[in-house]
């Protein structure tokens, strides 16, 4: 009885281990093919079996790794290549990649040389331009890719900058002795006094002026005629003694010498330079006092050297300061000054602002706001849309059916989160505002070559014919290898052994060996064949395999 109970213990083990293990074929069965999305075949999947099988509509586009690598399995059984049309997609095949090493590319199906994996390949989109990546919407969504329109507006540079007040040197008379004399009272007797338009400033004894006058006053009262060319003569040599007009009406109408001056102030300000004392004896043409008007100050600002640009000779400035607080001072640039400062790398400005009621005095500290409207219009996108790269600024466009360019455009000015756009993009684009290093990220696992680095120039290195071949190496020097190569139908050259200079580092598979077959690509340059790509020549399966004959 007990070998029987084993023996049915055993066969229900053995039961219940089929049914578990036909259970989890099935289940993988069922979950491959739930790869692609419900209800439809999964991009490059094989064609049914059954006869009069219609193929499966082709999955959308950019495909998966595991989509491409069954495609590539596909394309070697129906036996296509790079250039040809695949039936299943409709699409052209452009090149077969590594995702994982996207700057090598194969004209044929296999498998990868570098990774354990299938080559996948790469369609031509429909307007067949490799500079655009195009990103599904729902990726798009999982970036958080955000777009803005190119507008066309005018641009109003907000510039703040802090200074400090100083004397409008403009507004400065110098007041001088008109002639030689005395000073005998002095009605303003220190520097920074404040003194109005025509108030006395001193008194002068002037003797040189008594016999000027004296003359001119003995001709006055002589009797007889012609003595008018005598008169004008007199008048004549009191105005070079250093007498006004006023002076000489006031001695011709009181008929008595005037030997005392009263000097006025030209303006009103501040006395900011006396030059004489009660008693002093002063010299035709000696300085006396110099005035500062007040109507108007200087304010120098410190702007700094990276938003020089925004400020420009004319614009409009709003002033205020903590010495006059709740009052704006408004004003004008006047002029940019030629003078940096070395230790904090700003430029000068120079303002000048209205001060009424003299309130702003020099050395105030004062904070200003530059409110400059430009007026030409401009296009104008926000200031996160552009990419600077170090050499060259760079926005992503975003195009229809969720396609995307880069464009290099020259960016003008910045204020207030937008940047002025001098060429590269027109009114009515879409540029991306958020993500663009993911989208230029996704571009590069797809292979497409929409990189932001600089713009090759056009030299033979990128505008020189691309020929390709397979090779065997036969020797590795220090800038060269030595390849024996079948015959390159581009050039129609036959089977021989050749030297190469070596490509870029970057080109360059490691670990490579004499005796390694690979694949290359070169053109012909001044100095012979230049090798731009060496890779490992990708193996094909041996059912696919043709036997090669050795050039000689």
């Amino acid at each position: 009885m007990n070998r029987k109970h084993i023996a049915i213990a055993m066969a229900v083990a053995v039961a219940l281990a089929a049914f578990g293990y036909a259970a989890f074929e099935m289940g993988m069965r069922r979950g491959g093919g739930m790869t692609a999305a419900p209800g439809a075949a999964a991009p490059g999947a094989a064609a049914p079996a059954e006869a009069g099988a219609v193929p499966a509509a082709p999955g959308p586009l950019p495909q998966s790794i595991a989509e491409g690598e069954e495609a590539t399995r596909r394309h070697i059984a129906a036996g296509l290549k790079a250039g040809e049309m695949d039936p299943v997609t409709g699409r052209k095949v452009l090149y077969y990649h590594d995702p994982m090493v996207p700057a090598s590319k194969f004209d044929k199906p296999a498998k990868s040389p570098f990774m354990n994996m299938m080559l996948v390949p790469v369609y031509a989109d429909g307007d067949s331009d490799q500079s655009k990546v195009t990103v599904s919407p729902r990726t798009q969504q999982n970036l958080g890719v955000r777009t803005a329109v190119v507008t066309e507006g005018k641009l109003t540079p907000q510039v703040a900058a802090v200074g400090s007040i100083a004397f409008n040197e403009r507004d400065q008379v110098m007041v001088q002795a008109r002639a030689t004399g005395f000073v005998e009272r002095l009605h303003v007797r220190a520097t920074l006094d404040r003194v109005s338009k025509g108030q006395p400033l001193a008194e002068l004894y002037v003797p040189d002026w008594v016999a000027a006058q004296e003359e001119f006053l003995s001709l006055k009262r002589m009797d007889g005629t012609n003595l008018e060319g005598l008169v004008d003569g007199a008048r004549q040599r009191m105005r070079q003694a250093g007498m006004s007009e006023e002076q000489i009406r006031l001695v011709e109408r009181t008929l008595k010498t005037q030997a005392r001056t009263t000097i006025h102030a030209p303006i009103g300000g501040v006395v900011v330079e006396l030059s004489v004392r009660e008693g002093m004896t002063v010299m035709a043409g000696a300085p006396l006092f110099r005035i500062n008007g007040m109507s108007t100050v200087w304010a120098n600002a410190e702007v700094p050297e990276s938003q020089a640009a925004l400020v420009r000779p004319g614009a409009m400035v709003q002033a205020q300061s903590p010495a006059v607080p709740g009052v704006a001072f408004q004003g004008r640039v006047q002029a940019i000054l030629p003078d940096v400062n070395a230790t904090t790398r700003t430029l000068k400005a120079r303002l000048e602002l209205a001060n009424p009621g003299a309130r702003l005095v020099p050395g105030m500290f004062v904070s200003m706001q530059f409110m400059d409207t430009r007026g030409e219009t401009a296009l104008l996108i926000p200031t996160e849309a552009v990419i600077q790269t170090g050499k060259r600024a760079v926005v992503m466009i975003a195009e229809e059916n969720g396609k995307f360019r880069p464009v290099e455009v020259q960016a003008g000015i910045e204020s207030g989160g937008q940047t002025e756009i001098k060429s590269g993009l027109q009114a009515g684009q879409r540029v991306v505002v958020s993500s663009q290093f993911l989208i230029d990220s996704e571009a590069s696992l797809k292979g497409v070559e929409a990189r932001l680095n600089d713009a090759p120039k056009p030299t033979a290195a990128n505008t020189a014919a691309r020929h390709e071949g397979e090779a065997k190496i036969e020797a590795i020097g220090r800038d060269s290898l030595t390849l024996s190569h079948g015959p390159i139908a581009s050039l129609k050259m036959g089977a021989m052994t050749m030297e190469f200079k070596s490509p870029p580092p970057s080109a360059l598979p490691r670990n490579l060996e004499v005796g390694d077959r690979v694949s290359f690509e070169f053109y012909m340059g001044a100095d012979g064949p230049q090798l731009t790509r060496v890779a490992p020549a990708p193996s094909l399966p041996p059912s696919l395999q043709q036997p090669q004959g050795t050039g000689k």
